[in-house]
């Protein structure tokens, strides 16, 4: 070793220790209880299916000292599996379709949405209510601002921590207090890996979450209603046509058959006029009035919807086609129309990490979805169509179908949720595809030009008068 090299280690090892050593930091309090880090607005004790109180601002509430001790409860599956924990929403019983979402956020977008109408809906994000539920609150087109609908739409939920204690700036109420006030029953402090690992390996299966002090000597044999066996979709369609943003520049006519406030706040912010239709409207026979049609999601067996599945196969035969685009259930219905097939999934694809490849470009989105149903594509083979229809996008994860694209015509679906609310907004684009469309299509078919031109008069020769 040279006395170079010995000189350059010595400054390095002189160098080391004249670092300082890091210093332990300790805390210079120490908390009084173990509160959660946002926590600072707990539950209040208020009677069963009355309004809670709307704080002007977001106060921390005090724990009621009063407050009757927690309520037993227990989700019972179909399959004999029952599952214990305390309540912590309405005091009543009800009956659905346990199914399970993996979002991480949204729960009130999720709860309000009409596609889990007559479901259960177990949460695998661990802490649920942590930021409590926002207002009433419209925008500047009257639609919701916070919700997916006016009312809490699934039938139970189940959580595995409930946050009694939550915090956000748009928050007046608890979770606990929201459920309560619309008799939607609530469980918390279930396993609910164990529930999700049941219902992935066995499918998804029909459920009772009951709610009382004898819930555990209740013996008596259940019988579990199918909510599927319902028509979910009339149940969750407006029963009467509705406007908004009646001075758009294109004109919408779009099927309700359970659609989510943000798919309507998507197409009027982009400058649509949309008449919201009954799910069973017969809409080919007003076609004329407008520039495109629009399928929504919804909740259900879409076979349930067979009208609207007949006015579609109508509409494809047009010899003047309107574009058309249709969302989750409406990609289903579009494809019956087409002549495809829909079968019920073991478990559904519910959540904000769902990977969907488009089938034109190859590129894959994560979406947001919501469905138990899907399409079977499997005679579209790769290369294939069905009487002009080919594959749109593929799921990643498990191939099932995503959706649907004419070749030729102006109708094309996805199964998955462009406009998230919550979850990511990679594929929001399609709203401005099909708009593009509807608005290319009412200057192709429009009755008037908008410059209408016209011979100029000729210049005739007077007589010049002179007035004295």
């Amino acid at each position: 070793m040279t006395i170079l090299q010995q000189a350059a280690i010595m400054t390095r090892v002189m160098a080391l220790k004249s670092i300082a050593r890091p210093v332990l930091a300790r805390p210079v309090f120490k908390a009084a209880a173990p509160y959660r880090g946002l926590a600072t607005v707990a539950d209040t004790v208020f009677p069963a299916n009355q309004a809670a109180p709307k704080p002007a601002h977001s106060a921390p509430y005090q724990f009621d000292a009063s407050a009757p001790k927690a309520t037993p409860a227990a989700l019972k599956l179909k399959s004999g599996h029952v599952f214990t924990g305390t309540s912590f929403g309405a005091q009543n019983s009800s009956f659905g379709e346990a199914v399970f979402t993996t979002s991480l956020v949204g729960y009130p977008e999720s709860m309000t949405d009409p596609s889990y109408r007559g479901q259960i809906l177990v949460f695998t994000q661990p802490l649920i209510g942590n930021y409590g539920v926002p207002s009433q609150e419209k925008d500047q087109f009257g639609l919701l601002k916070y919700f997916e609908s006016n009312k809490i739409q699934c039938q139970g939920i189940v959580v595995n921590d409930y946050a009694t204690r939550y915090s956000h700036w748009t928050a007046v109420e608890s979770l606990g207090e929201w459920c309560a006030r619309e008799g939607i029953p609530a469980i918390s402090g279930v396993d609910t890996r164990a529930i999700v690992h049941l219902l992935r390996d066995q499918g998804s299966t029909l459920a009772k979450l009951e709610v009382g002090q004898e819930v555990l000597e209740n013996k008596e044999v259940i019988e579990f209603p199918n909510p599927n066996e319902r028509n979910l979709v009339s149940e969750a369609s407006t029963k009467e046509p509705y406007e908004l943003n009646p001075m758009g520049d294109v004109k919408i006519a779009l099927i309700d058959c359970g659609v989510k406030e943000n798919i309507l706040r998507c197409l009027v912010a982009r400058g649509a006029a949309v008449t919201v239709l009954p799910w069973n409207y017969d809409f080919n026979s007003v076609m004329d009035q407008y520039d495109g049609l629009f399928i929504s999601n919804g909740p259900g067996d879409p076979r349930a919807a067979m009208a609207t599945v007949q006015n579609l196969a109508t509409a494809f035969k047009s010899p003047a086609p309107k574009p058309i685009f249709g969302i989750c259930m409406g990609n289903q219905l579009m494809g019956m129309a087409a002549g495809l097939e829909v079968y019920k999934l073991q478990f559904g694809n519910r959540g904000h990490n769902q990977p969907a490849i488009n089938m034109q470009n190859g590129r894959c989105s994560i979406t947001s979805q919501n469905h138990g149903y899907a399409l079977d594509d499997s005679v579209l083979a790769p290369g294939s169509t069905l009487k002009g229809w080919e594959k749109y996008f593929v799921n990643a994860n498990d191939g099932s179908n995503e959706g649907l694209r004419h070749l030729t015509k102006p109708f094309s679906s996805v199964q998955f949720h462009p406009e998230a609310k919550g979850g990511p907004q990679d594929t929001e684009y399609l709203f401005d595809d099909f708009l593009s469309l509807a608005r290319a299509e009412k200057v192709k078919n429009s009755a008037k030009p908008f410059f209408v031109s016209e011979p100029l008069p000729k210049n005739v020769a007077k007589p010049i008068e002179i007035v004295a």
